[in-house]
């Protein structure tokens, strides 16, 4: 009889210390009530509770847990958008008892305050202000979450307002608006890119047709310096100018056909007759005798009597020209008329000469 109520007593204390002594784990906390009422909090490690008397309500976590939401309101140009938030929010450490008493669903009330303030500053806004402006409603509805529910023992970490999506109809909508800007942007790049072009190409064409010019005008001036120097060795020779003058001509004629004669696609018309010829001469002969009275200092009026005088000798050698013609034509057909009266006289001749012989 001993033996079982040693054993029966040895049972009750090994209860009695395994309801005694209990752990905490690390970011927890634990409530111990006694006889229903809150007594304290048990920390983190090995702890002791009265046997019978007192007992573990509850364990409250110290970790930062997330709430992730979805508000479904409307912008200021009635656009129903769908906001995603999220909420980081921790228990105090010096209020285990207010998160624990106070608040008997916190998820359910952190959601309230989060629809309230989402709800109150999105219409606010234009859908195209609500997604440049995510950080701000985030800040806002962190404002209100913190100052809420401080009270209850909760600590709001952090709010983030991960997305802002509209209906389908509307987001497709906006995809062509940015993709029509984008376009847009676009094709003002490459009419600018192409204006740069036009203008860089005008620029490179105009100095090279400047270098063009340049060279042109000193190969005119060296071809006319060395005209200059072979018509002064010619006359120092005792050559007449007008001959000099035609000899250059034909001379500058023959290099340009062989000139022109290199390139088979190239046609070119000449003239090819001596008044074509003669016609280069005069106006040669013209040019000439104007950069000689220019660099002698004549005046502008002598420039044009000389001009004048040029013209007029060379419009008198071709009518010489053409009367010398005229005249070889008009005494061939005088000379051809006389043969003609001749032979006729002498057949005249012949015919009365026999009678009068008889």
């Amino acid at each position: 009889m001993g033996i079982i109520v040693l054993a029966v007593v040895i049972v009750i204390l090994i209860l009695l210390a395994f309801g005694t002594f209990f752990t905490v784990q690390t970011q927890t906390n634990t409530i111990i009530e006694r006889f229903g009422r809150f007594v304290r909090i048990a920390q983190p490690g090995l702890n002791v509770k009265i046997p019978l008397i007192e007992k573990k309500a509850g364990v409250v976590s110290l970790r930062v847990q997330q709430l992730d939401l979805q508000v479904e309101t409307k912008t200021k140009d009635n656009v129903f958008v769908l906001v995603l938030v999220s909420v980081q929010y921790a228990v105090l450490p010096q209020r285990v008892a207010d998160a624990w008493y106070r608040l008997d669903d916190p998820e359910a009330q952190i959601k309230s305050y989060v629809f309230d303030a989402v709800r109150a500053t999105v219409p606010n806004l234009q859908l195209d202000e609500a997604f440049e402006r995510k950080d701000d409603i985030a800040q806002t509805v962190g404002a209100a979450l913190a100052g809420e529910m401080g009270e209850f023992g909760y600590q709001i970490i952090k709010t983030l307002v991960t997305d802002i999506n509209p209906d389908a109809s509307v987001k497709s909508a906006m995809n062509r608006i940015n993709a029509a800007q984008r376009e847009r942007v676009a094709a003002q790049d490459l009419a600018e890119a192409d204006r740069i072009r036009v203008v860089t190409e005008a620029r490179a064409e105009a100095e090279a047709k400047q270098l063009q010019g340049e060279g042109i005008a000193n190969q005119r001036k060296a071809i006319i310096d060395g005209l200059h120097a072979s018509i002064a060795e010619l006359r120092h020779e005792g050559i007449e100018e007008s001959d000099v003058i035609n000899l250059i001509l034909l001379t500058q004629y023959f290099d340009t056909l062989t000139t022109l004669g290199r390139n088979g696609a190239t046609t070119v018309l000449l003239p090819g007759t001596p008044g074509g010829v003669s016609q280069l001469g005069d106006e040669i002969r013209t040019a000439l005798l104007t950069q000689d009275a220019v660099r002698e200092g004549q005046t502008e009026q002598r420039v044009a009597q000389s001009l004048d005088e040029a013209r007029n000798r060379a419009a008198a050698q071709r009518g010489t020209h053409r009367d010398d013609q005229s005249g070889a034509e008009r005494g061939a057909q005088r000379g051809s008329a006389r043969r003609d009266g001749n032979s006729g006289g002498g057949s005249s001749a012949g015919g009365t000469g026999e009678p009068t012989g008889r």
